[in-house]
Formats: structure tokens, sequence, C-alpha cells
């Protein structure tokens, strides 16, 4: 159990979706950085849980089982993360499934837009470049294709690679259908868990965030993110007072490519341990795997 005086790392991502360390590597990093509490929250899996609560236990960091669903609402791609939810729930799983369906099928579509950009690449280079077997509950993301975009002079550093290809607004861009913030609530929910809106900050558009969180109604906003500034805080942490949820934080550490942490560095963002029990109390189920 963490101590209700230390701190905590809510949204962090490994191998099992577009992160660069193994689950156990991001426990290990947070008790290094003297952190109460970490959760993973990779992208529409939850592979990755089981490994890192195996590992917070050896080491004493309390774990939260979690994970990062894709949605789509007023023309841009929504995150809704989910807390303390049931790993071995097979609905839920089978929901998950068909997320990282629609993945792959994007990832495809990403792919030859940028071959036709006259980009040479090929999914099984972004594959190769993991430097291990992709496995069936794990996801391949656009970080993925930026790395081999980096490498192969494309692209200067992974900021560049998604400016210039790869972000919404880019070029090689593909939206594909997805569910809405409220349905991924809702299956949250139902798997025992708690949803918070992830880094409102990220869809430059906060009317459409007052509109999610009145129509999915998540426990929670994301107030405290890397690539929020204090400004962006501010206006968030009034959001979540005027809506009664609970303010969570993460770095949304994803690990270092060629030497650059993309959003944040693990602990470069925390709340109090205290936050956990809110989001046990809101949740159904207090997160098995």
């Amino acid at each position: 159990m963490a101590a209700a005086t230390g701190r905590c790392d809510l949204h962090t991502h490994t191998l099992a979706s577009d992160g660069m360390q193994s689950p156990a590597e991001n426990v290990r990093l947070a008790r290094e950085r003297g952190l109460a509490a970490i959760a993973i929250t990779d992208h529409d899996t939850v592979a990755g849980v089981k490994e890192a609560m195996d590992e917070g236990e050896r080491c004493g960091v309390a774990v939260v089982p979690g994970v990062e669903i894709s949605t789509r609402a007023g023309g841009k791609d929504i995150h809704v993360l989910g807390y303390y939810v049931d790993c071995g729930d097979e609905t839920f799983l089978k929901r998950l499934a068909g997320l990282r369906n629609t993945r792959e099928g994007r990832n495809e579509k990403m792919i030859a837009k940028l071959q036709e950009l006259g980009v040479d690449i090929t999914m099984e280079e972004v594959i190769a470049g993991l430097g291990r077997e992709l496995r069936p509950d794990e996801t391949v993301g656009r970080p993925h294709m930026a790395d081999v975009l980096v490498r192969k002079g494309y692209a200067r550093d992974m900021r560049d690679a998604f400016d210039k290809y790869l972000g919404e607004n880019a070029p090689a861009y593909v939206s594909v259908p997805r569910i809405s913030p409220e349905e991924a609530c809702l299956w949250i929910r139902e798997a025992g868990g708690t949803p918070v809106l992830a880094h409102p900050g990220i869809y430059g558009d906060d009317a459409l965030v007052e509109r999610i969180l009145e129509k999915a109604k998540p426990a929670g906003i994301e107030v405290f993110h890397s690539d929020h500034r204090p400004e962006d805080e501010k206006r968030y942490q009034a959001m979540a007072d005027a809506h009664g949820l609970i303010v969570t934080a993460g770095s949304d550490f994803h690990g270092a490519r060629q030497g650059v942490v993309f959003h944040g560095d693990i602990g470069s963002r925390t709340v109090s341990a205290a936050v956990l029990e809110q989001l046990k109390r809101a949740s159904a189920g207090g997160g098995s795997c």
C-alpha cells in the first residue's frame, strides 16, 4: 500500500504499447525516483499490468492497473484513462482487442500514405524496430513509425516526425472510426474501473472538453500532464472543481527515443497517494489482475 504522503505518477507506457521500457523497468525507475505508486496505462491493452504488479510487490511500489483507451469526439482523437480495471474481465479484453484491430488498420493506412509521400517505410520495418516479436495483445503506434522516420533521416527527432508526417493535421495522418468517450467510460466502469479524461490540454478545444465532461461523465480529469503549461493546469483545476472531478497527474512517460524522453520523465508530474483512494472509491471493483 502506498503511503498517504507518497507521490504517484498515474500515466506511463511500456513495451506493451508504444513505450520503450518493460513494465518491470517502469516500476524500478519509479522506485529510483522515490515514487510511492505508478500506473501502467498502455494504449488499448492491459498486457503489461501483471508484470508491473509483480515487480511492484517485489520492490515496494504500488502499481495501479490501468489502460488508455482511444476514442473520437468533435473531430479529434480523445484518450480516456481507466484505473483499477479488472484485467481478467473477458468482455473488457474482447473490447480492447477490437480497438487494437482498428489501430492496426489505421497503421497500415498511414504507412501507405507515407509511401505515397515518397517515404521508404514498411510495417515490417516498423515492427522489426521493436527488436523482438510483437505479442498478440500488444500494439504498435505512431511513435514506432516516428522512430523509423528519424533513423532513416526523414525527420530530425520524434517531434519533427509528428509535425511533418504523423500528427493529427499532418499529411500521413489517418482518422479511423473509434468509439466515443462516453462508450469508453462505460466500458471502464463495467470492468470495475474508474474513468479519467486524459491530457485535455492536448486537444486545443476547451469547449469540446466541457462537452465530453458533461456527456461522458468521467470520474476525473488529468489536470497535471507533461504537455500542460501552468496556465493549462490552472484552467483544468478550475474545471475539475466545477464538475466535482478527481484531479490526477501523469508524466505520460514513453521512454527515450534518439536520446529524447517523449512527453515527460517518470515522476515529472505527480499527485498525492491519497488520490489512489479516491480512484478506488469511484471504481466498482478495485482492480484485480
